[in-house]
């Protein structure tokens, strides 16, 4: 849930960054909706992956 809720904050940010413009202009393609979706895929996977190795060093 703590990666999850990462991923929705910093997925956002990271959007409005990249595709604000074609956001706030309604010109969003399915190519560009494939890129937010990976955008907020990346923080995700990254914060899972800290978790797990930071776990697995503490074991």
């Amino acid at each position: 849930l703590r990666a999850f809720k990462l991923a929705a904050f910093v997925g956002c940010i990271l959007a409005a960054i990249n595709h604000g413009d074609a956001l706030l202009a309604n010109t969003m393609t399915p190519g560009n909706w494939l890129k937010v979706l990976l955008t907020f895929c990346v923080p995700y996977w990254v914060s899972w992956y800290s978790a797990i190795k930071a776990n697995s060093s503490n074991a």
